[in-house]
């Protein structure tokens, strides 16, 4: 019963999503007078619809996305817009572009002269256009400022909470080993008597609020002796310690080993206690929030830079034996299936850490649909809007040099390019639909 009402409230969440991108649309298309004869969530049969003034509001069988349809997205051809004669297309792609233009401008009625959407003024065009994925945007910034504020964000604190008995140098002393053998030397920070439960303040002097603070200090020490200020159970001890070298793995800022071109983890000589901080979540200031969500959508874009790769992996997951990447792109089906097994498994928390899991979910792929409308290429909100750019390009180095308004940019001739990235889009999502039903993604 908690798997169901998880995957409900994952559909909800998602087409609450995608009514309020299309509605980022709808309100200032309205706005600036755009006609729009339809509103619709979700693709294929129409479910349910109802027409208001000169708009049907809808809902569609296939929660994959919407769309808002605006009478003449596209510009009739300069022949056409002069009145006259337009040569007959032959080539299949013409005729792909020549039914774009047609398909743009079989609803307009008399009376639409000035409605419709390629007479607006650029600046109009790209809030139109923006509006979808800026909507989702400002849902994933509400969300992610209640997460962090409210409920807090993981830290790693300079509270110990492991200390190692001795260094496995085989391991670059990233694991401590099972067993101590001779040849294994003692873990400095044993030898100099850290205990779990120690809060380490200062590191030479320095104050340190944070565990990458500490690391940071006990690497760059190399094999020097080092003086550590601990808070113990509320009184303050000095300890020093004497850290050893190893080859340990150098780390980029997101916090993954960085690897050199044959793939090869790069290390670098560095000091090495052998401790661990302890994880904590911390509520986190107002003022934090910027910088926290502005690297949410940094690593929303690098997962988009990254998907034609990802989707390698997901392929050999779902046609051989690997396993799926926990951090890789998913369908509809894939989010459903995480959020029932988040609502109905106990491992996941209380009913509380369950809604911040939910919730954080959610706003990743609102984050995702921002970021992946934002791509400059037809059909995605974002072609209509580098369309229009250039439209503002072309205009103003026609005004410089004196020469005569060219008018509107055809966009039109992109649809065979828009046609390309749309097939595209259906593949990956079958594939990741496939992927999610015979090897989903799995958190535990």
């Amino acid at each position: 019963m908690l798997y169901v009402l998880g995957v409900l409230l994952a559909v909800l969440g998602i087409g609450l999503s995608i009514a309020l991108h299309e509605i980022g649309h709808l309100v200032p298309a309205k706005k600036f007078g755009v006609r729009v004869p339809q509103y619709m969530v979700g693709f294929g049969p129409t479910i349910w619809s109802r027409r208001r003034g000169e708009t049907e509001y809808g809902v569609k069988a296939i929660p994959l996305g919407g769309y808002i349809r605006m009478i003449g997205m596209f510009p009739p051809a300069k022949d056409q817009a002069e009145g006259t004669m337009r040569s007959s297309s032959t080539g299949r792609m013409s005729q792909l572009v020549e039914e774009a233009r047609q398909q743009s401008l079989e609803e307009v009625q008399p009376g639409d002269d000035g409605r419709m959407f390629y007479q607006l003024p650029i600046w109009k065009r790209i809030i139109i256009m923006l509006g979808g994925p800026v909507m989702n945007l400002l849902i994933a910034l509400v969300l992610f400022t209640g997460i962090f504020t409210l409920h807090g964000v993981s830290v790693t604190t300079p509270t110990i909470s492991s200390v190692n008995q001795c260094v496995d140098i085989k391991q670059m002393g990233q694991q401590a080993a099972e067993t101590c053998t001779a040849d294994m030397p003692v873990a400095p920070a044993n030898a100099a008597g850290l205990k779990p439960g120690d809060r380490i303040t200062a590191i030479n002097g320095t104050q340190v609020t944070t565990w990458t603070d500490v690391r940071l200090a006990i690497r760059a020490n190399l094999d020097k002796q080092l003086t550590m200020t601990v808070d113990r159970a509320g009184s303050t001890t000095t300890l020093t310690a004497d850290p050893i070298v190893l080859d340990m793995p150098v780390y980029g800022d997101d916090g993954e080993p960085e690897k050199d071109a044959t793939g090869a983890i790069r290390t670098e000589r560095a000091g090495f206690l052998g401790a661990s901080g302890s994880v904590e979540t911390q509520q986190q200031p107002i003022t934090a929030v910027p910088g926290l969500f502005g690297d949410q959508v940094g690593a929303t874009y690098e997962l988009l830079v990254k998907i034609p790769q990802k989707l390698v992996g997901v392929a050999e997951a779902a046609f051989g034996s690997s396993e799926r990447d926990p951090n890789g792109p998913m369908s509809v089906v894939g989010v459903g299936r995480i959020a029932g097994e988040v609502a109905s498994s106990d491992l996941f928390g209380d009913t509380g850490d369950k809604a911040i899991l939910l919730l954080t979910l959610l706003s990743s792929l609102n984050l995702v649909l921002f970021a992946f409308n934002t791509v400059p290429l037809l059909p995605l909100d974002g072609g209509h809007v580098a369309g229009a750019l250039w439209e503002g390009v072309k205009k103003g180095w026609a005004r410089v040099r004196g020469l005569p308004d060219p008018g509107p940019v055809d966009v039109a001739k992109a649809m065979p390019l828009a046609y390309v990235v749309a097939i595209a889009f259906i593949g990956m999502t079958l594939l990741l639909v496939y992927a999610d039903i015979v090897k989903p993604v799995r958190l535990t």
